[in-house]
């Protein structure tokens, strides 16, 4: 199993700190959740019959034609794989290391390829996997090209998967109402933007056709009822998605500039920001023993990844790590 961020039980089993005593920088998960509602009094009763009214408030959320809801993109990125025979896949480099795990495991010839040289490589896959933004780096791709790029695979049958899930804040740049088209299939996340990772609910746009196959292949039930309850909820919620897309960009900017404050040039999104750094893991160790639990990513990207603190005392004890790193 591969490692990840929220692994905080960890963190405090090796530094002898009480959970409550850590913040938890590590997932890029927006602090500042969607209260979700009480299921109804039978929620935990019944079977959960997939409520239509999910997948329409997802489509006009997420501006889709057609959307599948799944148990968190997992469990897409674990089955897309299946659906095809063995190909040749290019997988951007570095991303979410979940996408190359999951096509490496079924008989396909896989790649992973720095974001810069991703354009050589089209023409020598069938099915080429993006995050955008991407996740850890925040890199970007003009939605323009990652459109040409679509439509150059699916005239070979081949895929553009383009994972967008820390894009609801920058909404202009999403590909769903696109994915009418063959080939071109988007994965978007509740967790991050809504805070809900602990619903384990994300969504599929693609082709009805793609769509189908996909139902099929994971099988009835995949979404629990108390989760697509809250999900509904929270999709329809416009004032809510609103304001907290206005708070996380201003949260993001604070972030970024209290990094550059303290020496480091950091990338990313509203929801986390992204340095290489030459001493990575004593950062990581520095602010681990300062009670701050951050991502350290040793292989492919060398580096960083720090999420929003939830509140002002979290923000103060974060300045006073940077401080003190700096003077180490």
């Amino acid at each position: 199993m591969l490692e990840h961020g929220g692994n905080l039980r960890d963190a405090a089993r090796e530094y002898g700190r009480p959970l409550e005593d850590w913040i938890d920088l590590s997932t890029g998960i927006n602090p500042h959740w969607y209260a979700a509602p009480a299921p109804g009094a039978n929620a935990w009763h019944r079977l959960p019959e997939t409520d239509p009214a999910l997948a329409a408030a997802a489509c006009a959320h997420y501006g889709a034609p057609a959307m599948l809801p799944v148990a968190g993109t997992q469990a897409a990125i674990q089955a897309l794989p299946r659906l095809r025979a063995p190909s040749r896949v290019v997988v951007a480099a570095p991303s979410y290391a979940e996408h190359a795990h999951h096509w490496g495991q079924h008989g396909h010839q896989l790649r992973q390829v720095p974001y810069a040289q991703l354009a050589d490589a089209l023409d020598h896959c069938d099915v080429l996997v993006i995050c955008n933004p991407n996740n850890p780096t925040g890199e970007r791709i003009a939605p323009e090209l990652l459109l040409e790029w679509a439509d150059r695979l699916a005239a070979r049958g081949g895929w553009l998967v383009v994972d967008e899930a820390f894009g609801d804040t920058e909404v202009q740049t999403s590909l769903g109402a696109h994915t009418h088209r063959p080939g071109l299939i988007v994965l978007r996340s509740v967790g991050k933007f809504f805070g809900l990772a602990g619903l384990r609910l994300g969504f599929v746009a693609a082709h009805p056709v793609l769509l189908a196959q996909l139902a099929d292949l994971l099988g009835p039930w995949t979404v629990s009822g108390p989760a697509q309850h809250v999900a509904l909820a929270a999709l329809r919620d416009t004032h809510w998605q609103v304001a907290m897309r206005e708070r996380l960009r201003g949260e993001g900017t604070r972030l970024h500039q209290l990094l550059a404050a303290h020496g480091i040039a950091s990338s990313g999104t509203a929801l986390f920001q992204w340095w290489p750094e030459e001493r990575a893991e004593a950062f990581w160790r520095h602010m681990a023993e300062s009670g701050i639990w951050v991502r350290l990513f040793r292989h492919a990207a060398h580096g960083i990844r720090l999420g929003l603190p939830p509140d002002e005392p979290a923000w103060l004890r974060l300045q006073q790590a940077l401080t003190a790193w700096k003077h180490i």
